[in-house]
Parts: C-alpha cells; structure tokens; sequence
C-alpha cells in the first residue's frame, strides 16, 4: 500500500494544506494519506497554539471537505508525550503498517531544511521526501536540494510542481483576531468552527 504522510501544526487547516493533500493523493495514486497533527512542534515556537483537541477538531472538519482523496486523520503525536519528531512517527508507523511504502509530503521550506532534522537518516531511509514549491523558482532550488540529499543520504525524492495556494496559518490568525470572515483562506466548517471558539482572538 502507497501512503501519504502529512503532517503539520495545522494551526489552523487550510485550504492550502487541503489543495496539497488532495493533489499529491492524486499524482503520485496514493492508497490513502495520513493526516497527522502535530503535538509540540519542534523547530518553531508557535503563536497562539490552539489545543490538540481544538486542532485535531478542525482537520476533521477540512477532510471532511476533501472529494476524491483517500485522506485519514492520525492522532499518532497527539498521543506521543514531548516533542513531535518526524523520525519518530516514521518508526512507530512502520510498526503499525508493516510492508507499506510511505510517501512524506512536504512544501518547500521543509525541505529544504529536511536535513536539520531530529535523525534525518532515518526519515530519509523510511520514507520518500515529496515536495512542491511555494515561490518562483522554487523548482530550481528543490532540485539542487534534492541531488545533495540522495548524495549525502541516498534520499528518494518525488518532486511535484502542484500550483501554490497562497494561504498561511498566519494569516488566518491574525483575520480571525480582526474578526474578519476566513472562508477564502479555510473551509467554511473551520471558519465556524473559530468563530464559535473564539480562536485567536490575542494574535494582534
């Protein structure tokens, strides 16, 4: 079996993440993609972090939206005490699935600093690195990217050129905190859902 493994703080979903999801699903025949919220990011302290179960809530209400892509929502890290390292969930879902082939979707930034990572060989040896970018020229720097990483670690890349949706978490946060309405940047479920909430209110 061929699965997607995304993950992300998702603070909030939106609608960049969904086109994402739902594009690699379809161009790289993905069986299914694994939605995984993280727990405590690791490489970047995170305005205004809503709950794990607030974030958790509102990437059901996004898959919800998805048509024709075979999406799963994973409480993996949200489960694991501490910090959320990729490496880790990589190991754990290995046990869990033994035999499948798991596909780790990403955008540009990630990439390009994939190899900073908490044990990057192991990331690398248990997972194929997918990546899109997000600027002009961005193909050109993932290329350069990817040949260092299958130099330095024998990394096996698939790089997608996916038409870039310009959204941000932080974006949202700061229309939610203005009151503004957020449904050209998240799926109306999840704007609701913030609304009702009272979701980052403070980010201003």
């Amino acid at each position: 079996m061929r699965t997607g493994v995304y993950g992300g703080t998702f603070n909030p979903i939106h609608w960049g993440h969904v086109r994402l999801l739902e594009e690699f699903s379809r161009r790289l025949s993905l069986d299914r993609v694994l939605l995984i919220p993280t727990g405590l990011p690791p490489h970047k302290q995170v305005h205004a972090l809503a709950s794990a179960q607030q974030r958790l809530d509102m990437c059901r209400l996004a898959v919800e939206q998805v048509r024709g892509a075979p999406i799963e929502l994973c409480e993996i890290e949200l489960c694991r005490p501490g910090k959320s390292y990729t490496a880790d969930t990589l190991e754990e879902l290995h046990r869990l699935y033994p035999g499948e082939e798991f596909y780790l979707l990403m955008g540009e930034d990630m990439f390009l600093t994939v190899d900073n990572w908490y044990r990057p060989e192991t990331i690398m040896a248990l997972a194929v690195l997918c990546c899109t970018p997000r600027s002009s020229g961005g193909m050109e720097k993932l290329r350069e990217k990817e040949a260092r990483l299958q130099r330095d670690f024998a990394a096996r890349c698939c790089l997608e050129d996916i038409p870039y949706f310009p959204a941000s978490s932080t974006q949202v946060r700061e229309l939610a905190a203005r009151g503004q309405n957020l449904e050209a940047l998240v799926p109306p479920a999840v704007a609701a859902y913030i609304a009702e909430n009272g979701l980052y209110r403070e980010c201003l």
